[in-house]
């Protein structure tokens, strides 16, 4: 027998147990997904030759020895694996870290993460603002040069890799014109990795805004309201944009994706103290737990953004069904 939890004025179910039913479902299978990440990146980053002691200038092995008995890298492989999990799990604890001595993985990560959620949400926000104004322009004026223009921009912007547009933007604005600074540690410092981070996820919100609103204006509903005499901005506000916009929320969970990964090679191109840079640099290093704890937090992230992004889905159009 299914449950209502609660029923608005018409008796319409606001939750009810098939919505969380599927909302279980998908923490789970979110659940198993981090922990599939989780066991690959551990035997992976073992697996590769060479070790985190191995750069250490003229160290012998009777120190190494001593550094691996330290830090539990003597044992076999699967007793660190599932001590390792065991930390995770019950204490959320990843451990000290390796190269940067004296310091946790947590701290490391939430010195980073500040910095990341910073650049990473100012750049949804322009790439959500601008493709949407871009993409409803571009199609209330189809086929114009206006239009023309918009979608030359959005192209440009998607065929262009991260890293090109964002050595570019240095190239143009920190070191020829000097408007901006050239590293991301202060506050105006980032404003060229926030552009540089936003520019394709905005390129492509405008290309699918543009789509869904051409379709839109072209249904029978919206010519029955011009019809009616209801005011032009009327009906692009309250009927067209709030329907062309369902394909901008299913983009929303893969948009920030892109932004979490993007700003692995943007926040070492502009210097940002970021959790990306963190991410890079424990590669190099060889730094284990902090390439588990970074890559747990970023696996996390993006499981939880296309979580929400498919329950917004459901909120804005009922009419999805949820299997």
């Amino acid at each position: 027998m299914a449950t209502k939890w609660h029923c608005c004025p018409k008796g319409r179910c606001i939750m009810n147990s098939k919505t969380m039913m599927y909302i279980l479902k998908r923490i789970l299978l979110a659940a198993l997904t981090v922990w599939v990440v989780i066991t690959i990146t551990f035997f992976v980053s073992r697996a590769v030759p060479g070790g985190p002691f191995m750069g250490e200038k003229a160290i012998s092995e009777a120190a190494t020895a001593a550094l691996e008995a330290k830090y539990g890298l003597d044992k076999p492989v699967m007793e660190q694996y599932w001590t390792y999990l065991s930390d995770v799990v019950t204490r959320q604890d990843f451990g000290p870290s390796l190269k940067q001595r004296g310091q946790s993985v947590n701290d490391i990560i939430s010195r980073g993460l500040k910095v990341s959620t910073r650049l990473g949400l100012s750049a949804a926000c322009i790439a959500v603002a601008f493709g949407i104004v871009l993409g409803s322009v571009a199609a209330l004026k189809r086929n114009t040069i206006l239009d023309r223009g918009i979608m030359v921009f959005s192209t440009a912007c998607v065929s262009m890799p991260g890293f090109i547009m964002g050595s570019f933007l240095l190239l143009l604005f920190s070191l020829k014109l000097g408007w901006v600074p050239a590293n991301g540690t202060t506050t105006a410092g980032l404003i060229l990795p926030v552009i540089t981070l936003s520019l394709s996820p905005m390129a492509n919100i405008t290309r699918l805004t543009r789509s869904s609103m051409l379709d839109v204006l072209g249904q029978d509903y919206i010519r029955t309201a011009k019809a009616k005499g209801v005011s032009g901005l009327k009906v692009i506000f309250k009927h067209a944009l709030k329907n062309a916009l369902i394909p901008v929320i299913t983009y929303i969970g893969p948009m920030l994706a892109y932004i979490v990964t993007g700003s692995l090679v943007v926040e070492k191109i502009f210097a940002v103290n970021g959790i990306g840079r963190s991410f890079v640099g424990s590669i190099t290093n060889r730094d284990y737990p902090l390439i588990m704890g970074t890559t747990i937090v970023l696996a996390t992230m993006i499981v939880i953004m296309n979580l929400i992004s498919d329950i917004l889905y459901k909120v804005v159009d009922p009419r999805i069904n949820l299997e």
